[in-house]
């Protein structure tokens, strides 16, 4: 996967300010559908100071689960536990099956994919196939992240 420019939310002045997800089709299609499969959204958190994603909170097909939306890029993920710092991806079939129409659903073994970080190099610290912009290589060089999913879906502040 191929990091696009302020998938981390990290950008100045001097870089091209990335797009944003629109947040209303977003609400729509996620109570769309959970509620179409006899679901419920408990919560609908927007993006804090110190994340980068929206957080739905639902329970569907008898489980307890969140859907993570990054708020520049249209990357989706599912998890089972989301805290500060850590999220703990899931794979759910039918819903990846759903979502996909809309937005680029992840699935674990790319969430779970390793960062591959070279530190003492400002200019290529992130090994993989990347378009991010200093700001955000300053933010990976601080935060140090293991796995992809934690560049995409981030808390750092």
């Amino acid at each position: 996967m191929k990091f696009p420019n302020g998938v981390t939310g990290f950008y100045s002045a001097k870089h091209n300010k990335p797009p944003t997800i629109d947040e209303k089709q977003f609400k729509q299609i996620c109570f769309s559908l959970i509620s179409s499969n006899g679901g419920e959204v408990l919560d609908f958190k927007e993006p804090q100071v110190a994340t980068n994603f929206f957080d739905v909170e639902a329970k569907v097909f008898n489980k307890h689960l969140h859907i993570l939306l990054n708020v520049h890029y249209p990357f989706m993920a599912f998890a089972f536990d989301v805290e500060y710092g850590k999220i703990t991806f899931i794979d759910e079939p039918e819903l990846f099956k759903q979502f996909s129409p809309f937005y680029n659903v992840l699935d674990t073994k790319e969430l779970n994919a390793p960062v591959i970080l070279r530190l003492g190099s400002k200019k290529s610290i992130v090994q993989n196939d990347n378009e991010l912009n200093s700001d955000e290589l300053e933010q990976i060089a601080y935060w140090k992240p293991e796995r992809i999913g934690e560049i995409i879906f981030n808390y750092w502040d």
